[in-house]
């Protein structure tokens, strides 16, 4: 004949049964932020990259393109019979206003990956409310 205390575990193991798979699951979530978490340093790590490539077009055109384009259409305008006066400074502003665009372009897009919602860690988020909505009906 089988005891009672042997068919059915003791408040203590299922305390400690309880508790062990409160701690694997705590341990499984911060595995799982840390993945997530990785991931958006990763985004932000492309998003910094994407503003470094900004800033160095930014650069160059600045002192590549402004001295040739600026130079060339200059020319252009003065061939078309304006001064060379008139000639340089609106090709300078014409060549500016293109590359800010471009510039602007770049800077938009990197500005948008690194917003504030493209950062959160919503997998992470709804585990965690499933595991204490769990360990809830478990208590």
């Amino acid at each position: 004949m089988m005891s009672r205390e042997s068919a059915s575990p003791s408040i203590a193991d299922l305390v400690r049964t309880l508790a062990d798979d409160v701690i694997g699951l705590f341990r499984n979530e911060l595995r799982l932020a840390k993945a997530e978490a990785t991931e958006k340093v990763s985004q932000t790590i492309g998003a910094l990259e994407l503003l470094l490539a900004a800033a160095v077009l930014m650069i160059a055109a600045l002192g590549v393109l402004l001295s040739a384009l600026v130079a060339a259409l200059a020319a252009l305008f003065v061939a078309q019979g304006m001064g060379e006066t008139g000639a340089s400074s609106l090709s300078a502003g014409i060549v500016g206003v293109v590359l800010a665009v471009i510039a602007w372009v770049l800077l938009s897009r990197a500005m948008n990956a690194l917003k504030a919602s493209n950062l959160g860690l919503p997998k992470t988020v709804r585990s965690l409310d499933r595991d204490v909505h769990l360990v809830k009906e478990k208590i």
